[in-house]
């Protein structure tokens, strides 16, 4: 089957600035890929051409087999391609059925009787994060009531209702306890077994490895290939990384002072 999703040899440029250099993948429907990399390493200038925000200034991207530069984030939503940031879009003081259907609520009556279809709403907004494996049991509480898991469930959800085929994923767990983190992860195989190809954008190994299917790493923006989870080592990753080969020179240098220090002892 053809490709949700593909870049081919995407690159971007800020004047004199390379921010991404020939970056490519492909993700497929009922897929986890994991787009690792530490801070600098081009997965913000990623996310914004995926989304639509930005065009590539060199490659293509291809959306099932067919070649699409999108002229806008609506665009790109309209095409499927939905995009889930750190931020989260939410209002914390509106409720969950209103931050569900934000910008399409639907309405009943006619004229100067029209009115929100609440019912509806709160309806759609229970059933949606319960197939996520959230109970909601007043869709009427503010958002800023709910927990940091619970906020990404319910943008998740939002996303799949509204039709998402290809769900990338801003960090979601960057700022989450453990607990926290896990209902994500939870919710990230879910929305892959219900065959949408999911982008999981992160720098955490730990969080990545549980649900990745492949990974794509990135180093200042070029990419370091592209591997199946069984073919790379979690340890290899992490080595990969930005800061990794850096991490391994300091733990030699402290150890060697440790040394010199107890050689003088």
């Amino acid at each position: 089957m053809a490709p949700l999703i593909e870049l081919r040899e995407v690159s971007k440029y800020f004047g004199s600035v390379i921010a991404l250099n020939g970056v490519s993948f492909a993700v497929q429907a009922g897929e986890v890929h994991c787009l690792l990399g530490d801070n600098g390493a081009g997965k913000s200038t990623l996310i914004k051409i995926l989304s639509g925000v930005h065009p590539p200034s060199t490659g293509e991207i291809r959306v099932q087999d067919r070649p699409l530069l999108f002229a806008s984030p609506r665009d790109a939503l309209d095409r499927g391609i939905a995009t889930v940031y750190q931020d989260l879009a939410t209002v914390p003081l509106m409720s969950v059925a209103r931050n569900f259907f934000a910008g399409r609520e639907p309405e009943i009556g006619w004229g100067p009787l029209k009115r929100l279809d609440w019912p509806l709403m709160e309806r759609v907004a229970r059933e949606e994060m319960g197939r996520m494996g959230i109970d909601i049991r007043d869709p009427g509480q503010p958002v800023g009531t709910l927990s940091g898991g619970e906020r990404q469930c319910l943008a998740i959800a939002r996303a799949v209702h509204f039709g998402a085929k290809v769900l990338i994923l801003d960090e979601p767990t960057s700022a989450l306890g453990v607990h926290q983190a896990a209902v994500v992860l939870r919710i990230i195989v879910q929305a892959r077994a219900r065959g949408l190809g999911v982008i999981f954008i992160t720098h955490n190994v730990h969080h990545a490895f549980p649900v990745a299917d492949t990974i794509t790493l990135l180093n200042r923006g070029r990419s370091l290939g592209t591997f199946a989870k069984d073919e790379i080592a979690r340890e290899r990753v992490l080595e990969m990384m930005a800061g990794g080969k850096e991490l391994v020179d300091l733990e030699a240098e402290l150890a060697a002072l440790r040394r010199s220090g107890a050689s003088l002892q």
